[in-house]
């Protein structure tokens, strides 16, 4: 018998900020990469190509708009590894977030505003000003106090339901690369 997971209640949620937080400024770690080959199908894998016409190769994200035009500046998703971990409780449901990397990594306004480029492994991203919201699928996996908790103000300013990003250098990602910001960005 499968015991469905438990959704956090605000209280909850609320006592793992302060982790969360925590998460380093620069130099963090990528610590899952989700590829989703197909709508609600998921792949946890060791290793991607990051494409700047593709996004992360073999992704779905460049199939999907049925003939409208494609935008780059939410070819990827990034989730911070400690709001997943809070989120969804089991590190074998992080990959229901929908996100293709998940980092240890402030994501936060502050510290990654639109236009900051990141690097990872060999591929270099840039931080979209486009927002990351949840939806009713992230509500029916983690709950509505989950929703809220990442959509409320607190939750936008430190972008805890994750950031768009668009691939600027192609290169190869693996588990465990360090996550760098560039100081150079423009």
């Amino acid at each position: 018998m499968t015991v469905a997971p438990k959704h956090l209640m605000v209280d909850e949620l609320a006592a793992g900020l302060d982790e969360i937080t925590q998460a380093p400024s620069d130099n963090g770690v990528l610590e899952m990469i989700v590829r989703r080959p197909a709508v609600g199908q998921r792949e946890v894998i060791e290793q991607g190509q990051l494409d700047p016409a593709e996004g992360l190769v073999g992704d779905n994200w460049s199939r999907r708009g049925a003939g409208r035009p494609l935008n780059a500046d939410v070819q990827l998703t990034l989730m911070n590894a400690r709001v997943a971990a809070l989120v969804a409780q089991d590190r074998n449901r992080w990959a229901l977030a929908g996100d293709q990397l998940f980092v240890d990594l402030d994501l936060s306004e502050a510290n990654l505003p639109a236009g900051s480029h990141l690097t990872i492994g060999s591929a270099v991203i840039r931080v979209s000003e486009q927002p990351h919201t949840g939806c009713a699928k992230f509500v029916e996996r983690f709950g509505m106090a989950a929703m809220e908790f990442v959509n409320g103000s607190q939750g936008k300013a430190l972008h805890l339901r994750g950031i768009n990003a668009r691939v600027i250098k192609a290169g190869t990602v693996r588990i465990g690369d360090r996550v760098r910001k560039q100081s150079d960005a423009t």
